[in-house]
């Protein structure tokens, strides 16, 4: 008898954790290139959905959240699966977006220039994302692609807070890993939330930051101790961990003003990406 209670609870604990093991860990990544045909433009977007949510959502008893993930400069869009599990473990549907290709022209700086002469940058991710939208929605229809989270590192995160500024009507939340260039668009009901670094290389222009959040804004601005090329799977591990747990915290709906520690008990799926020297 006690063998069989012994058993039976063995069983149990398997399937306990077969459940946790499959919210965290049936997260799908695939791979796929889009073409826009009217700019003979090839785009490489990584998609990643949990299967069960994935599963609802065929059956017509969820509606996927969307978001778009964009690069920063020289970084792959598939090194940003640290930030594309946390939305997919919540029950998103997220493409990260390859914005340049290289044969592009290199960024440049021009000073006294809009966005310092980088505004036809944002209009080439902007077509991109938009032709993202329109193949992903041939292929996941039962998602919500009228309430968009724009989500982008570095020069992708100027290109998410663009996009958001010329499509008020698509984007609800941006999240952004020290956008330097475009400022932040101030309207309400849209939510942003902002890490920013503690790097004296990469220095935020004038005005992107709003000058005054209070306690009522929706404009989370949370400071951190990381480089601005940690933010991505390139970064230490316990930077990706720490900015995990406080956009896990932010997508629950809790406000937040500080980087959350890690839950070491309880870790957000990863990529498990070796840390930097």
């Amino acid at each position: 008898m006690k063998r069989g209670v012994t058993v039976l609870a063995c069983v149990s604990a398997l399937a306990v954790a077969g459940y946790f093991a499959m919210a965290k860990w049936g997260i799908q990544h695939e791979s796929r290139e889009f073409f826009d045909a009217a700019r003979q433009r090839p785009i490489n977007v990584d998609v990643a959905v949990r299967k069960d949510y994935e599963m609802k959502a065929n059956a017509g008893l969820w509606r996927l959240p969307v978001a778009i993930i964009s690069n920063g400069n020289t970084v792959k869009n598939t090194e940003y699966s640290f930030l594309a599990n946390v939305f997919a473990a919540r029950g998103y549907l997220v493409a990260s977006v390859q914005q340049d290709l290289p044969t592009d022209p290199p960024l440049v700086t021009k000073v006294g220039m809009p966005y310092v002469g980088r505004l036809d940058v944002y209009k080439k991710g902007e077509a991109n994302i938009l032709c993202v939208l329109d193949e992903m929605k041939k292929r996941h229809p039962n998602a919500d692609y009228d309430h968009l989270t724009l989500v982008g590192h570095s020069n992708g995160g100027d290109t998410a807070m663009y996009f958001a500024q010329q499509h008020p009507n698509l984007v609800t939340q941006v999240v952004t890993l020290d956008n330097l260039r475009v400022p932040f668009v101030i309207r309400d009901k849209l939510k942003i939330l902002s890490f920013r670094s503690d790097d004296p290389e990469f220095k935020t222009d004038p005005g992107v930051l709003p000058t005054h959040v209070d306690d009522k804004s929706r404009i989370d601005i949370i400071k951190t101790e990381f480089q601005h090329t940690w933010m991505s799977d390139r970064g230490p591990y316990t930077a990706r961990e720490r900015i995990q747990a406080t956009l896990d915290k932010y997508l629950g709906g809790e406000s937040t003003s500080q980087l959350a520690p890690a839950d070491t008990d309880n870790l957000i799926v990863t990529n498990g990406a070796a840390a930097l020297p």
